[in-house]
């Protein structure tokens, strides 16, 4: 086993483990610093994949503004465990069931996957230039969908923000 690929599947156990922490943590302020060190160990995936950019951004956009926006509101918020609502036979069921098929998914694309999927050879692919160039040129329609998508978040957000205010 090369450096490369200790290192890659040291981030993926940390990635992995720190994402059951997100889900099987019952106090929500750890759950949101779970949350942070499995965007830290996506990060560096992406500097395995020569993608510096991509690996800048999200510490910069996820782990250090959102999560650390997630981290005030729900330390402003005061959850406490006695005031949480407990939730119905029905809501635990469909939450087994969801996690059962995403178990089967999981199971599935690690069933089709191949032994070659750590390619050690660099690629120009995060990169700055060529994520742009793939972005408005191959995927510009996704894109601007997606752009559309968060505009009607935002003024779905204000709208109902305005209307607890009446």
């Amino acid at each position: 086993m090369s450096a490369y690929e200790a290192i890659f599947w040291l981030l993926t156990v940390m990635a992995i483990s720190c994402a059951l922490g997100v889900v099987l943590s019952r106090n929500p302020v750890s759950s949101v610093l779970f949350l942070i060190a499995t965007f830290f160990a996506v990060s560096g995936h992406y500097i395995l994949m020569n993608a510096q950019f991509l690996a800048i951004v999200n510490i910069i956009v996820y782990a250090g503004a959102i999560m650390v926006l997630f981290l005030f509101v729900i330390m402003l918020m005061n959850l406490n465990a006695d005031t949480e609502p407990q939730k119905n036979r029905l809501v635990q069921l469909a939450g087994v069931i969801s996690g059962g098929i995403m178990f089967l998914v999981v199971l599935a694309a690690l069933k089709t996957s191949t032994n070659n999927m750590l390619e050690q050879t660099a690629t120009d692919i995060g990169l700055i230039k060529n994520l742009g160039m793939t972005l408005f040129t191959k995927f510009v329609l996704p894109f601007e969908i997606s752009s559309v998508l968060f505009l009607s978040a935002m003024i779905g957000a204000v709208v109902l923000g305005k209307k607890g205010e009446e």
